[in-house]
């Protein structure tokens, strides 16, 4: 093997086009774009999304190698994410991979999206195996036993509707753009987070549900303000508090359940809802009275990102662990 391994990483799973280049386990540059087109639809609309990829690939894979001071022809690897996400999102990342790497004649290596945001924990830190991770985004919520690299087994998912979703429908509802998670944690910091109470769903095991809660939020508001046509504007900050406390003491509940049950003291939160401020702060308070071992991603690697994709594929990589990519991508899981 090589001494040093230089990886391009490329990310299109959903709305954002990320490319990264690492060299062994540090990574050199990670660049992100954003696609704006989404807000005035309060969601990800798949077809423009796949446009916007299709624009954006080759102005951020030339602009990650130049951050990088890499020319393509030094990449050894080139890593892509299979799935899961937008079928069209993927097949620009995919094809654009794929046809890159037949020109260069170098390895080509499909990663799945559920197992890179595990390992973003990987990046300037060391997490000690096993250990519990708790990936919540967008797309997904999931509870996963970790034991090495490639042993990875899901203990619990959600239901029905993810996390972030959940915070997405709860913003529409109280009029705030979209993305809204992040809006609503800013406007959480100053209010009261016992000012409303929400369900809390009763699911068996380390599985979870959040439509419940979801329809009770929506359901609560409406009511309210068919009474008082300000209800939302009198009572944002502290509204925004209580629903992110709800969410987030259930994120946690299952957290204490799954460690208890496992009898492991470490535990990694990752995906786009692990840079919520509270969800940090709570779940770091715990960790310290416990005495468990917390592992958190940096902010700029929580979100989709092409870094968590190359550093999966040198894992693979220094494991043997390599297979030939699929010739196809997937919209769910593929465990």
């Amino acid at each position: 093997m090589q001494s040093d391994i230089l990886i391009l990483g490329i990310e299109s799973s959903c709305d954002d086009t990320s490319a990264s280049v690492t060299k062994n386990n540090q990574v050199l540059s990670n660049l992100i774009a954003n696609q704006q087109i989404h807000k005035k639809f309060g969601g990800v609309v798949p077809e423009l999304a796949s446009r916007d990829h299709q624009i954006n690939i080759i102005p951020v894979v030339d602009n990650a190698l130049k951050t990088a001071k890499v020319s393509i022809n030094d990449i050894n690897y080139i890593a892509f994410t299979e799935g899961p996400g937008l079928i069209g999102s993927l097949l620009v990342g995919s094809s654009f991979a794929r046809f890159l790497s037949l020109s260069l004649d170098i390895p080509c290596i499909g990663i799945n999206h559920m197992k890179a945001h595990i390992l973003s924990n990987f990046i300037n830190s060391e997490p000690k195996f096993p250990f519990i991770s708790l990936t919540v985004s967008g797309g997904h919520t999931q509870l996963v036993l970790v034991k090495s690299f490639s042993n990875m087994k899901i203990i619990g998912q959600t239901l029905d509707d993810a996390v972030g979703e959940t915070f997405d429908k709860s913003a529409k509802i109280l009029g705030l753009e979209y993305p809204g998670g992040p809006i609503i944690d800013k406007l959480s910091i100053e209010g009261d987070p016992n000012s409303f109470e929400f369900t809390k769903p009763r699911v068996d095991g380390l599985n979870f549900s959040f439509s419940g809660l979801k329809s009770n939020i929506v359901q609560r508001i409406s009511n309210q303000i068919k009474s008082d046509k300000n209800f939302i504007k009198k009572n944002l900050k502290d509204l925004c508090a209580s629903i992110q406390n709800t969410i987030i003491t259930i994120l946690i509940d299952k957290i204490e359940k799954a460690l208890k049950i496992y009898n492991i003291d470490k535990i990694a939160i990752s995906g786009g809802v692990s840079a919520n401020s509270e969800l940090r702060k709570r779940i770091s308070t715990k960790c310290k009275i416990n005495n468990w071992n917390l592992y958190l991603p940096e902010l700029q690697y929580c979100t989709d990102n092409a870094a968590m994709i190359a550093i999966s594929a040198y894992y693979k990589i220094i494991n043997n662990d390599i297979t030939e990519a699929s010739q196809s991508v997937y919209s769910r899981n593929n465990w």
